[in-house]
């Protein structure tokens, strides 16, 4: 296979910056698109791309519009005509506005939507977009982060009904998209990660009871997950995976 092209989504911070990194570290990958979503918050993002200007470019989407969705991957398509690597790091935990619920009072329907728009519907949507792009003979992975908290069989604590309901859907969405892609994409592989708790802007309010072993740096977690992946068959596709390979409940 030749050098080989890659789409980063949700590349602003944490783990997809440093899967940009690590992808820049690669000569094997020809080229990277990361997208983010203001340009305000892509800073070092964008600080890479003006040092990478030949192999990086960087695209404004917010992934809950599918308009927007189907623009970007059309400008790609200008000038890649194939994708082998798509990581969709998009996610939403809490922001200004929202954090996870710990009750049933504390459910608000446009937050709820906001979870689904965010974490579950851009993903599906980016899968219906991505089929030009991954139609092709070369093995190819199309890789979406999930969590932990979205298995229903492991639910134990309960509590954070968006964030959870929200990663359960995305999981759903994936592995029937992973079914249609086996006839549409045959050589590329769908698969769910789950990261792992890793020291970013997402986990920062929830680390004081995470063992200082099970709290990852992102160069961790991205080299972990890269692992994973390298390591992934088409007979893999569909599946949930942990940050050390192994494949987690539904």
């Amino acid at each position: 296979m030749d050098r080989t092209h890659a789409l980063v989504l949700g590349a602003t911070q944490g783990i997809g910056l440093g899967f940009v990194r690590r992808l820049l570290q690669d000569p094997a990958i020809a080229s990277i698109s990361a997208t983010y979503r203001t340009p305000e918050a892509a800073g070092e993002l964008l600080a890479l791309a003006q040092k990478h200007p030949e192999r990086l470019q960087c695209l404004a989407l917010d992934i809950t519009q599918e308009s927007e969705i189907s623009e970007t991957l059309t400008i790609i398509q200008t000038t890649t005509p194939k994708l082998h690597w798509v990581i969709n790091c998009v996610g939403l935990l809490h922001d200004e506005t929202m954090q996870p619920e710990k009750s049933l009072q504390q459910l608000n329907t446009d937050r709820l939507l906001r979870y689904f728009q965010v974490n579950s519907i851009g993903a599906v949507l980016l899968a219906k977009h991505l089929v030009s792009l991954l139609k092709h003979s070369d093995r190819s992975i199309f890789a979406t982060l999930s969590a932990k908290v979205g298995s229903i069989g492991d639910n134990q604590l309960g509590g954070w009904y968006g964030y959870r309901a929200s990663k359960a859907a995305l999981n759903m969405f994936m592995k029937t998209a992973a079914i249609e892609y086996s006839r549409k994409c045959p050589n590329t592989i769908i698969a769910l990660l789950h990261p792992g708790t890793t020291d970013t802007r997402l986990s920062k309010p929830f680390q004081r009871n995470v063992p200082l072993e099970k709290l990852f740096s992102t160069e961790r977690t991205v080299e972990q997950l890269w692992t994973v992946l390298n390591q992934l068959e088409l007979s893999d596709s569909g599946q949930f995976f942990s940050w050390d390979g192994s494949r987690l409940t539904w």
